[in-house]
């Protein structure tokens, strides 16, 4: 295991007032959401970051865990800096986490990089992205966390996305995580975990955190496949010291990617 330290790719304009001691204690509520945006091509087979920026906005979310993000991977998202245009659409801050992290295919040119990310339209105060457990035949991924600064209040925001085609990795990935998170509080755990909530990785991670889908999902709870989902595999999870208050399925514009996103007002305090 190694951690690899995350650029900060843009800062937008988005300020807050000290707040007291009594005010940093108060509960407050955050809206969140988990999306994997399968490097913003849609199941039309057009490459839109745009209409991803577009999900996001009408969703609501202050901060938000993306999955299959390319910065600068391929002439599959147009050598494009994915995060940065969505952090700049938004007006949000972002941080990335480079799971998969290559030479420029010529001198000059910017690193080739795929993973995930984090967008916050609170300022965000640290950051980290660990590389988790993997087979020697299987892609690196990684749990991105954010430090967040909510109105004066110090949320841990973490996200992830586990191994698409190994059990056996995504087993050791969520004790990892569990042992990573611990009882940080307040914090929140989004992702693709490419599991069904029966899996015996999810139940790993359920007996560490709280589900959000269970105990406050509104309507159906399928986010897979997009245009016709017939399973939950994204997930919102509450740590210490958070609370779901109300998750439901955005079903804003179903072509934006192959999956949809999973959206989560949380009680932290």
């Amino acid at each position: 295991m190694r951690k690899v330290l995350v650029t900060l790719l843009l800062v937008c304009g988005v300020t807050t007032v000290a707040a007291a001691p009594a005010q940093a204690s108060a509960a407050r509520v955050l809206n969140v959401l988990s999306f994997n945006i399968h490097h913003a091509a849609g199941t039309d087979g057009v490459l839109d970051v745009a209409r991803v920026a577009d999900v996001i906005r009408r969703s609501g979310a202050d901060v938000v865990g993306l999955q299959e993000v390319d910065r600068h991977y391929s002439a599959r998202s147009e050598w494009a800096d994915q995060a940065g245009e969505l952090a700049r659409l938004l007006g949000y801050q972002v941080v990335f986490g480079a799971n998969i992290d290559r030479e420029p295919p010529s001198p000059g040119q910017p690193r080739v990089q795929y993973g995930t990310a984090i967008l916050s339209r609170y300022p965000i105060r640290a950051w980290d992205n660990t590389y988790l457990s993997r087979s020697p035949d299987q892609e690196q991924r990684g749990l991105l966390h954010a430090e967040l600064d909510v109105r004066g209040k110090r949320v841990h925001f973490y996200d992830t996305h586990l191994a698409a085609s190994s059990q056996t990795d995504r087993l050791a990935q969520t004790r990892q995580i569990v042992d990573l998170i611990g009882g940080t509080r307040p914090s929140v755990l989004v992702g693709d975990l490419n599991a069904l909530p029966d899996a015996p990785e999810i139940a790993t991670l359920a007996s560490a955190f709280t589900d959000a889908w269970p105990v406050s999902g509104r309507g159906d709870e399928a986010t897979y496949p997009a245009e016709a989902p017939d399973r939950r595999i994204d997930y919102v999870y509450a740590g210490a010291g958070a609370r779901p208050l109300v998750t439901r399925v955005v079903h804003a514009d179903p072509a934006a990617s192959d999956h949809l996103p999973l959206a989560a007002r949380v009680q932290v305090r």
